[in-house]
């Protein structure tokens, strides 16, 4: 997350109640990250272009973050190891085991069943901004318990 500069969202949408949507807009509001919004459903979100496939971006990806269901991440996959990704990210709730090894052995890192937003917010100090309002992460035992 440090490194990555470029991020597609693969399967955003422009309804404020799916989750792809709180992300999308989460990380433009509050990441470092080019963000590149891909569903051929749509032509524009919040002011950026939506682009129809990952072949379409003009940009090398360092992140291709999926909210599609579990039988779509495979062809997915095949989309990111053919541009060269170098993270194939499935968001939480979605993990594909034969599809994680096939991207590892391709080349790529491989998350599965995490949200990219919640692990920009504990690596940025920041999980208020997910809306966790724990103030702190810490390995430390809370004495008072």
């Amino acid at each position: 997350l440090r490194e990555a500069k470029n991020v597609a969202i693969v399967g955003v949408s422009d309804k404020p109640i799916r989750p792809s949507y709180g992300v999308a807009r989460y990380l433009l509001d509050n990441s470092q990250f080019n963000l590149y919004f891909v569903n051929p459903a749509l032509d524009e979100l919040f002011g950026q272009k939506v682009y129809k496939s990952l072949s379409d971006i003009p940009v090398a990806l360092d992140i291709v973050d999926v909210f599609r269901k579990p039988a779509d991440i495979p062809g997915v996959l095949d989309e990111a190891i053919a541009i060269k990704a170098k993270t194939f990210w499935m968001q939480l709730g979605i993990s594909d085991d034969v599809s994680a090894e096939r991207g590892v052995a391709a080349g790529l890192n491989v998350v599965q069943d995490k949200c990219l937003k919640i692990e920009h917010a504990r690596f940025a100090g920041g999980l208020n901004l997910a809306g966790f309002n724990t103030g702190v992460i810490s390995s430390k035992r809370n004495k008072s318990i």
